[in-house]
């Protein structure tokens, strides 16, 4: 299994950004998509996941990101609106199934003025 993130960038307080993370290799509904970030000097902490129709957030981000996938695309994907400096960081996906874990490269995501 393979992943490839992206959909990072530079991005003004309050604006939106939309990362994408491409599966390649196995793509089941049943598979759980994770989205982790780690911000200059702190830990990586996860953010938000996606379970058949379960999702779940970091306090944090709820009610401003929405985690999502799309099967035909074999794609998962993280909303991020109303974005604040505090979300600046690199933003990974990991794909997990049974014992399996698969991380994809991180996209930095920047919020500044």
């Amino acid at each position: 299994v393979q992943l490839q993130a992206s959909g990072g960038g530079l991005v003004q307080p309050g604006g939106s950004l939309r990362l994408s993370c491409a599966v390649v290799g196995r793509f089941s509904s049943a598979d759980t998509i994770e989205w982790a970030r780690q911000a200059p000097g702190k830990e990586r902490e996860w953010v938000a996941s996606i379970k058949s129709d379960q999702t779940s957030y970091l306090d944090a981000v709820k009610g401003r990101f929405i985690i999502s996938r799309d099967s035909a695309k074999n794609t998962g994907y993280l909303q991020m609106n109303s974005l604040k400096p505090e979300d600046t960081a690199v933003y990974y996906c990991k794909y997990s199934y049974g014992l399996y874990d698969y991380w994809g490269q991180g996209t930095q995501v920047t919020v500044s003025s």
